[in-house]
């Protein structure tokens, strides 16, 4: 009766080896152990058929389990539900916390982990168990990854940023060159350009050329933390912790109107957009071509862009990125009509006890009677004007490259002190030039040298190569 009461739950299922689908069944009756943990009716089962007289092998035959399983159902007075045992403490468990947030850091790297929890939080146990901890990590974040869906952006919202390094030869010179890389986030049309460094100068510069191909600009530009960018994070008004943009890029956002967004810490993959962009530069650009010098590497890059990159069928939009840019021209933001940030852009400078004030990585003179004092600097066209207290003192061409020197003789302590000379000789003719620095009281204090000191100062180097004479 027990038997047909069992076998009374089983709908359209004939035989006894039916049983074994009642019910939930779980690995182990204990961990270690073979076999299945059964649910309550096959453990009913089970004990009916052991008094029935069914032999261990014959219950284990019928219901498609292991003897082992069989044996230890038969031992138990009662069904139990099967309970995981929780895992015993471990050594990690103090640093699990830590474990999570630094593993996405160093890529999960368990050697790197080890490495740093051994040398700064005092774990004492094996690699091994490092090794054990990251594995689900790693293994999350790779199904995260998997499942990311694209995000796509209207007409003008968005566009992305980055640089790629490409190694070409220049001539006989294996010259590494730095591609800054612009892509709309609707159109996929792309700027490039190559750079020799990746300064503020050089990144502010990228930004307007590249406003001007396309005609304007788009609401937010989205970045990773490059430095030139973002410098860490600080305390809002609420205690929260947000990024703290460089602050010369700030004023940069600001004068032209954009909103900055970055990616998300070790995230970068969030703008795969301009990631896509780097990569089609170095893979169909860069192979089979030669160059002269960066100009004619930025020569062939437009080119290129124009001819290739700008009409070829996109593999997410499958469209020409410049015909689907007539759609999105209009939703930028013009920019033609604004001046340019670097071209407006106010410096200031101490004046160093050479009398050179450094620009952009080279150095450039001004009279030698400023020395320590505050001087401002703006750049008009393809010269730097430097003043003091709104009076114009020195100007110079911008040079090109780092570490270069423009030097005016006529700034020098032997010029000032000729000056001063005139004045006390009296009034200047009609046809005597004006003196450079108005400031005799200063100019008598100064320490006679006639322009023999420029033989001493290239001979200890403190002028160095690459002087330029603006002025004989």
């Amino acid at each position: 009766m027990e038997r047909e009461a069992v076998m009374s739950g089983v709908d359209a299922v004939q035989g006894p080896r039916a049983l074994d689908r009642i019910g939930v069944t779980v690995s182990g009756l204990k961990p270690g152990t073979e076999g299945d943990v059964i649910g309550r009716e096959q453990w009913n089962a089970i004990h009916v058929r052991r008094r029935e007289g069914a032999s261990v092998s014959a219950i284990a035959g019928e219901f498609d389990l292991d003897r082992k399983t069989v044996r230890g159902c038969l031992r138990q007075d009662a069904w139990r539900p099967y309970l995981r045992e929780k895992s015993a403490a471990t050594v990690l468990d103090a640093h699990r916390a830590w474990l999570a947030e630094r593993a996405p850091q160093v890529r999960y790297s368990a050697r790197i982990l080890y490495q740093e929890l051994r040398g700064e939080r005092g774990f004492a146990g094996s690699y091994e168990t490092v090794k054990l901890a990251v594995r689900p990590l790693r293994a999350q974040a790779s199904l995260a990854a998997l499942t990311q869906c694209r995000f796509e952006t209207a007409p003008g919202e968005q566009a992305q940023v980055d640089w790629g390094q490409i190694t070409v030869g220049f001539a006989d010179q294996r010259t590494k060159v730095h591609v800054f890389v612009m892509t709309l986030g609707y159109s996929r049309r792309a700027y490039a350009e190559g750079f020799v460094h990746e300064r503020m100068c050089d990144l502010l510069a990228a930004h307007e050329h590249a406003f001007a191909h396309f005609g304007g600009r788009c609401e937010c530009l989205l970045y990773d933390r490059m430095r030139t960018v973002v410098l860490g994070t600080e305390h809002d008004g609420d205690g929260e912790r947000r990024p703290r943009l460089n602050a010369t890029f700030a004023a940069f956002a600001d004068h032209w109107g954009f909103i900055p967004r970055l990616c998300q810490p070790y995230r970068a993959q969030t703008k795969g957009k301009v990631e896509s962009g780097v990569k089609y530069v170095k893979r169909n650009f860069v192979p089979g071509r030669t160059f002269a010098d960066l100009d004619d590497f930025n020569q062939q890059l437009a080119c290129w862009q124009a001819e290739v990159a700008d009409r070829r069928i996109h593999g997410t939009t499958h469209q020409r990125p410049i015909e689907r840019f007539a759609d999105e021209a209009s939703a930028l933001v013009p920019t033609a009509g604004q001046a340019s940030f670097l071209q407006a852009m106010v410096r200031s400078r101490v004046v160093a006890d050479d009398w050179l004030v450094s620009i952009d990585g080279n150095r450039y003179s001004v009279p030698f009677g400023l020395i320590g004092q505050t001087v401002e600097v703006v750049r008009a066209g393809g010269n730097w004007l430097i003043r003091h207290r709104g009076r114009l003192v020195a100007e110079h061409p911008v040079l090109a490259g780092r570490a270069q020197l423009s030097v005016c003789p006529q700034h020098g302590p032997g010029a000032a002190m000729r000056n001063a000379r005139q004045r006390h000789a009296g009034p200047p003719s009609a046809s005597t030039p004006a003196a450079p620095l108005g400031r005799a009281a200063d100019a008598l204090a100064v320490e006679v040298r006639d322009l023999a000191i420029y033989e001493h100062l290239l001979e200890a180097g403190v002028l160095g190569r690459g002087v330029q004479e603006v002025a004989r």
